[in-house]
């Protein structure tokens, strides 16, 4: 197996916006929790992988760990090299691509980012979301814009060469001329990497329960789409690739969330994990608690499977790869579908071509610039 996510659960706080499976107050399970992820580990190590026929832009991938979350910066170094280790047998570090999310506001020293940098881990997703105290607040957020600025100049001095940042654009009572703002300011810290999203209120977050009783005001679909626009001219004009709706890079796009949007296996460890290993998708359970209890029992800690149909297969294919700016290669298609793209679904794709929503040549179909606004329309024709 070339790819594996681990989800380390821990958070100081949960943001307000946050719907992730994420625990606070539970710093006492992280050392337990440790031992159960490097068991689990050990556990999918010693299963035989299936090993399906992979396209040349996916084989082309590197092996990647991404360690996700929560907050994987709050175990410490010595726990973070206990994982790596365990991975290690999973997917061979050497040659990996290897991320690790981490928040401004943690312990996030030069010693302990050098200290990640020396066991392996080579890329950093930093979640800063925006350069505005007072939003950083209402979104539950530990720390200010400038520990964010210096977090990032702390892990350039710590030999990261390769820095994603995370922002969220249509936050609360944010306006056109800050996200303006926060985006001349960012392009000027040089990273490699840039995530932005637009904000989703998730029903079961403490931001939901504010804006929908009205106390939280968030900008209309006009104003968000308006920052969205905004952040492709201004990082164009920067002289960044605009290679994912949501992601941007200068030269060095995630290979981990390449592997997702070409819908490629991927194995996944700790609560709440999702995996990928074709015909099944399955997910962990969730709770921190009987996730160690399971491992400790020496059984796999799997809460769902779901068992995936061929069409299923074609639909997320399509799905997830027009998410690319280059789009769906019809050789990758047939590839991981066994069958042309062209018999799967030709005349839907006439049908979006005269739309003006999709647009083929050089072997791929990809979304045109309406069709990219217009995204969910497009994908929902592959259900």
């Amino acid at each position: 197996m070339k790819h594996l996510y681990l989800h380390i659960p821990f958070c100081h706080r949960r943001c307000s916006y946050c719907d992730f499976n994420t625990y606070a107050n539970m710093e006492s399970r992280i050392e337990t929790y440790v031992d159960a992820l490097c068991a689990e580990l050990a556990m999918l190590a010693a299963e035989p992988q299936p090993a399906p026929p992979l396209s040349p832009e996916a084989a082309a991938l590197r092996p990647t760990i991404f360690l996700g979350g929560g907050t994987p910066t709050m175990l410490t170094l010595a726990q973070m090299e206990r994982v790596l280790a365990a991975a290690a047998a999973v997917v061979p570090l050497n040659g990996a691509e290897i991320t690790c999310e981490a928040n401004p506001g943690t312990v996030l020293e030069r010693d302990y980012l050098r200290g990640l940098r020396g066991m392996g881990i080579n890329r950093l997703s930093m979640g800063v979301q925006s350069l505005h105290d007072p939003t950083l607040r209402v979104l539950g957020r530990i720390h200010t814009a400038e520990e964010a600025r210096r977090s990032f100049e702390d892990a350039r001095a710590a030999g990261f060469a390769n820095i994603s940042l995370d922002f969220i654009f249509g936050l609360p009572g944010q306006t056109l001329e800050q996200w303006e703002h926060t985006l001349e300011t960012i392009v000027t810290w040089g990273p490699e990497h840039f995530s932005l999203y637009a904000l989703i209120l998730e029903e079961r977050t403490p931001l939901y329960a504010q804006v929908t009783a009205g106390r939280v005001s968030v900008p209309d679909d006009d104003a968000t789409a308006a920052m969205y626009e905004a952040a492709m001219e201004r990082l164009d004009a920067a002289g960044y690739e605009h290679y994912e709706i949501s992601n941007w890079t200068r030269g060095q796009p995630c290979h981990h969330n390449l592997a997702y949007w070409l819908n490629s296996d991927y194995l996944a460890a700790g609560a709440g994990a999702h995996g990928h290993v074709y015909p099944r998708r399955y997910c962990n359970m969730p709770g921190i608690d009987e996730y160690i209890r399971a491992v400790q029992a020496r059984r796999r800690p799997i809460a769902e499977t779901t068992t995936l149909t061929p069409t299923d297969l074609e639909a997320e294919t399509m799905m997830m790869g027009l998410r690319l700016s280059r789009g769906v290669g019809f050789e990758h298609f047939a590839a991981r579908c066994g069958r042309p793209l062209e018999v799967a679904y030709g005349p839907t794709l006439h049908d979006l071509a005269a739309r003006g929503l999709i647009e083929q040549n050089e072997g791929r179909v990809r979304l045109t610039a309406r069709g990219r606004m217009l995204g969910n329309r497009v994908f929902e024709r592959f259900v």
